[in-house]
């Protein structure tokens, strides 16, 4: 059993996270930079910026420094933006030790590396990919903290790592699958963003429920050609990181990345979408590294790729989804990657 665990840092994700583990007797050291935010937590027990109205069980405290965020935790759940994940792997590298566990909630890559976060976080703590955990699924922040019936999956290389991560989260309310595919689960919940940016768009432009059917179905189908191609088991993407996080992320309010590709649908530029979020998108860096990803293995992306004529470009939203109507005939089951179609052809 665990008794005590940090999360990096306190977000929307990592506060929902925190609450978990404080609904199972878990004391719950959330490590923020901001000063003002600790107190907030630590006098108000709330965390109102990113989950407005909820109050925070008293088992949860903050501190904005890590040595003591860390003081004698049996396991780490690190939350931070993409942009963030190397520097803050660096600041815990000091007080990581072989028996933690170390668990990611993360959905994006390294931008400049065009690594996955599993990869950054063990080249900083200098341990293997084996000893890391994501989680990953279809779990809004704002349902989790109200205690919604939420499923959720956690992947490693080692299923013994899952399987204590399992134990770590699951409760009443959140149901914890283990998976051994940390690979198809890691890239699932990254790409997933790129779809739910065009999803948006696609509402934004008043497009109707046949664009955005056909928007995540051939959206799966692109994240599943280059997720096996980089070594995953397509049947995750039919799974909860896959179908599962795709769905909700493209067609809820909730997401960010929908609410961020509906303005930009409806004309609004990139940058005072940005400005009006709040918070991080991880869908426009996602989108970049995908794109950088693709020409790497050779994969076709085509929506990832007019999102990125659409962010990067200033390509106008109309002029992608024609660009995407347009394409050379195809047959559908080329969703499947060409190693398997030909196999199932012949």
């Amino acid at each position: 059993m665990f008794k005590k665990a940090a999360v990096l840092v306190a977000g929307s994700w990592g506060t929902a996270l925190a609450s978990v583990l404080a609904d199972k007797g878990i004391q719950v050291h959330m490590w923020t930079r901001n000063e003002q935010q600790m107190n907030e937590i630590n006098t108000k027990h709330s965390n109102q910026r990113y989950l407005p109205d909820i109050t925070l069980s008293p088992l949860i405290t903050a501190f904005t420094d890590m040595k003591e965020a860390l003081h004698e935790v049996e396991a780490v759940i690190i939350v931070a933006p993409s942009s963030a994940i190397r520097e803050v792997s660096k600041q815990l590298k000091p007080y990581w030790h072989e028996d933690m566990l170390v668990v990611h909630a993360t959905k994006g890559f390294e931008t400049e590396s065009m690594k996955r976060i599993s990869t950054v976080i063990s080249e900083e703590l200098g341990c293997s990919e084996g000893h890391i955990v994501v989680l990953s699924g279809p779990s809004h922040a704002e349902e989790v903290v109200k205690k919604c019936p939420t499923t959720v999956v956690v992947a490693s290389l080692e299923e013994a790592q899952a399987r204590r991560a399992q134990d770590l989260f699951m409760n009443t309310y959140f149901r914890v699958y283990t998976n051994r595919d940390l690979v198809g689960v890691e890239l699932a919940g990254a790409l997933k963003n790129i779809i739910a940016l065009g999803a948006g768009m696609s509402d934004g432009l008043g497009f109707g429920d046949n664009a955005k059917a056909a928007l995540l179905t051939r959206g799966l189908a692109e994240i599943t050609r280059i997720g096996v191609e980089m070594g995953a088991n397509p049947l995750t993407f039919s799974g909860l990181a896959g179908i599962g996080d795709l769905v909700v992320t493209a067609t809820s309010q909730h997401s960010r990345n929908w609410r961020a590709g509906s303005l930009l649908g409806q004309g609004k530029p990139l940058q005072e979408v940005l400005n009006s979020m709040g918070m991080v998108v991880e869908g426009i860096r996602t989108t970049k590294a995908a794109r950088a990803i693709s020409k790497k293995y050779g994969v076709q992306m085509p929506i990832a790729t007019q999102i990125y004529h659409v962010l990067f470009e200033d390509m106008d939203t109309k002029t992608a989804v024609e660009a995407l109507m347009g394409r050379d005939k195809k047959n559908e089951m080329e969703m499947m990657s060409q190693e398997t179609y030909e196999q199932w052809h012949t």
